[in-house]
């Protein structure tokens, strides 16, 4: 056999090849085969054969829109895109002090120090009140026919859609700051001519919703995210960290004039006090006042123990000094909305009347001059506030220098911005066929100048 010739190894693996040769005949497997291919090739029963489907080629292909398949016009789906936003080009701001440097920089620049030192400059000029209603509605109409807009006053500030917007009360130079969706801040000396005039700052992770610059301090300007109140301070070049709560946040407006204290509305309905003289980032209250969300809160100009708050469909007067951690019951109630309510704003001079805008098409106006239980509408304007998801919402805001007057975006075309009486008159409509193309859904009037800008979903500011 020669087996004694092998070795161990070699004989080894006979013993193992002659074993799995036995457990394998011991299975059958041929058997088992033979049954198998009896059953693959028995004649199979008759059975009726469905049509065979039309091809995709076949078929006719029907067209949906870039919106409708939410992709950019770039082709980039917009989830994805916003994926990357947030993974790559926008990370989460840390909590605490934010140096301001401007967007992929890792020191501030000279273009941006000459701004910064420029914001600086204007703000140590003591700023004056501003001025009451002291023209009749003829001469204030010419000023607003006066006000023109062309294409130098016209510049893209932040990179994606307008969310917030605030003009620095200088009248020596236009200083404006708007905050887009992604978090950013741009701010633009408008009155520098060159493409250096404006730069770019990223505090925040989130939509900037709403702005404004110190009435005490212009060189501080506030700006409110989801996740925080900031303090822009220009003269330590920080954006300070006011308020960071666990509650998304809306909208803010200070309750004194040294803007010491402010009211903060949070997304969950309810609202919330931020005092800066104290230590750390909390609230010093948080009070429930009966809302699904809060959206815009306003401190009235005179009493500032009073603020309207606006949320779903509902539209309240509150005393900050009842405020309690549930139950809070308003002063009044603005009634009549029927759907959502985007902003609610107090008249800048007495606080005698609130504008509203509503997602069921109607601007409304109330008289606040005396606080009842209920309070109805004292006019109605019907005005098209179906903006869609791609464009922010509409809010109707008072020209700071009148008592009557209100500006809001508009859909019709042409593009317009409207400025309207508080009877519901149309006063007058901002629109420019060569300059003018987009919807501006944030508009804001400067304090003591005819100037209006107003901002578009692309990020561009609009300068009349």
């Amino acid at each position: 056999d020669g087996s004694s010739q092998l070795s161990a190894y070699e004989r080894k693996r006979l013993k193992n090849i002659t074993e799995n040769a036995k457990f394998f005949a011991a299975l059958k497997l041929h058997e088992v085969s033979a049954r198998l291919h009896q059953i693959a090739t028995k004649r199979p029963t008759h059975v009726t054969k469905r049509a065979k489907p039309k091809k995709a080629e076949d078929e006719t292909v029907r067209r949906r829109s870039m919106r409708l398949q939410r992709v950019e016009p770039s082709g980039v789906p917009v989830v994805e895109e916003l994926g990357q936003l947030g993974a790559e080009e926008y990370p989460q701001v840390p909590a605490g002090p934010f140096p301001m440097v401007p967007e992929d920089e890792v020191e501030s620049s000279k273009l941006a120090e000459e701004l910064l030192t420029t914001w600086m400059r204007i703000s140590e000029v003591k700023a004056k009140d501003p001025e009451e209603h002291t023209c009749d509605m003829k001469r204030y109409q010419d000023s607003l026919n006066s006000m023109v807009l062309s294409q130098e006053n016209i510049r893209k500030v932040v990179k994606y859609r307008v969310c917030s917007m605030a003009i620095h009360p200088s009248e020596s130079l236009l200083f404006v700051a708007a905050g887009d969706k992604t978090g950013q801040i741009g701010l633009w000396n408008v009155s520098c001519r060159s493409e250096e005039g404006a730069q770019v700052f990223v505090p925040h992770s989130f939509s900037v919703t709403c702005m404004q610059f110190s009435p005490c301090n212009p060189a501080h300007l506030l700006s409110l995210s989801t996740e925080s109140l900031r303090c822009g301070d220009v003269t330590r070049a920080v954006f300070d960290e006011i308020c960071r709560s666990e509650e998304d946040l809306s909208s803010f407006d200070f309750l004194d004039g040294n803007a010491s204290s402010a009211v903060v509305g949070c997304w969950d309905g309810s609202v919330a006090v931020v005092d800066r003289r104290t230590p750390g980032t909390s609230p010093e209250l948080s009070a429930g006042i009966g809302f699904k969300r809060t959206r815009t809160v306003h401190v009235h100009p005179v009493n500032k123990q009073y603020f309207v708050a606006a949320g779903s469909v509902d539209v309240c007067i509150y005393d900050v000094r009842c405020l309690k951690p549930s139950g809070t019951r308003p002063v009044s109630s603005l009634k009549g909305h029927t759907k959502s309510v985007a902003s609610a704003y107090f008249s800048p001079v007495t606080g005698s009347r609130v504008v509203t805008v509503c997602a069921d098409d109607t601007l409304r106006v109330y008289d606040t001059s005396s606080l009842p239980p209920t309070v109805t509408a004292l006019s109605t304007i019907r005005h098209n506030n179906n903006t869609g998801r791609w464009l922010t919402r509409f809010q109707a805001v008072w020209d700071p220098r009148r008592e009557d007057c209100f500006v809001v975006g508009s859909m019709a075309r042409p593009r317009q911005i409207q400025v309207f009486q508080d009877t519901g008159k149309l006063l007058h409509t901002f629109s420019d066929p060569d300059c003018l193309s987009s919807v501006c859904s944030i508009n804001v009037f400067h304090p003591r100048k005819s100037i209006l800008v107003g901002g578009n979903s692309s990020g561009r500011l609009h300068v009349f």
